[in-house]
């Protein structure tokens, strides 16, 4: 019998997406996959959604890497061309072990704002049967985020530090703004990197010469007032994002 499965992220979309999941198919599982390197409050908002959702989230978790800081030192790489491996490693194929991807109906928080990736995501993997359960009834992000709040549910602290993802702490697609703002709110992430990319002579972020080669800005190197995390377009991370381009 094929099995109805919600990516749960922790964020508000998903959030939401697995509560519409559970009243449209009642017996659906909750999948999330840790990382071990998300803000602490993610916990409470587990478990503030799994009584929402009326069940307990299922866990996933890596049996080759703890963290995101594992799988960059082993592998020494960053992020490039080929993406960010620690996406890779933490969520797509753990997720290629739990799925069978020709039965299983996978619930996917894209928003409306997203409907194109919808579009790339089904001609990219024609073997995966989803379901945009946001796009089908309209829904924003923010019409996420004012339903777990009418929830009683309160917002995962990411959001309340102003970012818009609730992704790892220390992300290695973000941008030159998202990376002060890290250097702000979590120094010790921030210090941390600064120190693996030069171990690794790699730098996350890029900025543009004259002549429009390409430059590498190391996070020591950065100047205060570099970018503008309110202008940088949302990080995406885990298997919608992976998928979209790398098939399993």
């Amino acid at each position: 019998m094929a099995r109805v499965i919600s990516w749960f992220s922790c964020g508000a979309a998903s959030a939401v997406a697995s509560k519409l999941a559970i009243q449209e198919h009642g017996n659906v599982e909750v999948i999330y996959q840790e990382t071990n390197s998300e803000h602490p409050d993610n916990e409470r908002f587990l478990a503030d959604c799994e009584q929402w959702f009326g069940q307990e989230v299922i866990r996933l978790s890596s049996d080759k890497y703890h963290d995101i800081w594992e799988v960059f030192e082993r592998n020494r790489y960053l992020v490039g061309v080929n993406g960010a491996h620690c996406t890779a490693a933490l969520k797509r194929k753990v997720a290629e072990k739990y799925l069978n991807h020709f039965h299983d109906l996978e619930v996917f928080g894209y928003t409306v704002e997203e409907f194109s990736r919808v579009d790339r995501f089904r001609e990219n993997n024609p073997e995966r049967i989803i379901q945009a359960i946001l796009v089908e009834r309209g829904l924003t992000k923010g019409d996420c985020i004012g339903m777990i709040a009418r929830a009683g549910i309160e917002i995962p602290m990411m959001y309340k530090l102003g970012y818009t993802n609730n992704n790892c702490i220390g992300c290695v697609k973000g941008g030159m703004g998202y990376w002060n703002k890290i250097r702000v709110d979590f120094p010790d992430v921030f210090t941390r990197m600064s120190k693996l990319e030069r171990t690794l002579d790699a730098a996350i972020c890029k900025t543009y010469a004259e002549n429009g080669d390409r430059k590498r800005v190391f996070l020591d190197k950065l100047p205060e007032n570099a970018g503008r995390h309110s202008d940088e377009p949302p990080i995406s991370c885990g298997i919608m994002c992976e998928a979209e381009f790398v098939g399993f």
